[in-house]
């Protein structure tokens, strides 16, 4: 098959999808309500956007912030103001970068470490209670799967659109 072609999916692969993405659709919704319930429970709680750099620097380490906006796929203005929201609750630092004194690294503090560690203790323990009438294999098939959905979601969004057959009507394909 030359390069860059695609086979056309079966009737059963297409049902399947259709079940995946109506799934991932309710797993998305289901995830924002609960956001916008905690934010309603907890108005000073950092946006979900704005911690995941946070997350990103507490597991990758410091980083400028063009660095930082490209791991997120967002746009370094953006990362800018959540990076100074981050900045102001204490969580993030700017630090000269050591290669470059004109620039400017960004790393997690002792309390943005802490704060990244107690969130991530309580995800995991509400999953693992989600979880806990599973069998080890279907947790451990679940985890691997999804790993894998996410990796080949995550190259599939970063290569260039193709050009659509019609345009597609975004408000329908969300129901």
């Amino acid at each position: 098959m030359p390069q860059g072609a695609t086979t056309v999916p079966s009737q059963d692969e297409l049902a399947i999808a259709d079940e995946v993405g109506s799934q991932l659709i309710r797993l998305v919704r289901l995830i924002e309500r609960k956001q916008v319930q905690y934010q309603a429970e907890h108005p000073d709680a950092v946006e979900r956007a704005t911690y995941h750099l946070l997350v990103h620097l507490v597991k990758d380490g410091p980083r400028r912030a063009g660095s930082l906006a490209e791991a997120v796929y967002s746009d370094p203005s953006t990362i800018s103001r959540q990076i100074g929201h981050l900045v102001r609750l204490g969580l993030v630092e700017r630090t000269a970068d050591p290669v470059d004194g004109r620039a400017t690294l960004l790393a997690a503090t002792a309390e943005g470490r802490r704060v990244f560690e107690e969130n991530r203790r309580i995800r995991n323990e509400k999953i693992a209670q989600m979880l806990e009438s599973w069998s080890g294999e279907d947790r451990a098939a679940l985890a691997d799967l999804l790993a894998r959905f996410t990796t080949d979601f995550e190259s599939e969004t970063s290569r260039p659109a193709e050009p659509a057959a019609a345009p597609i009507d975004v408000a329908a394909a969300r129901h």
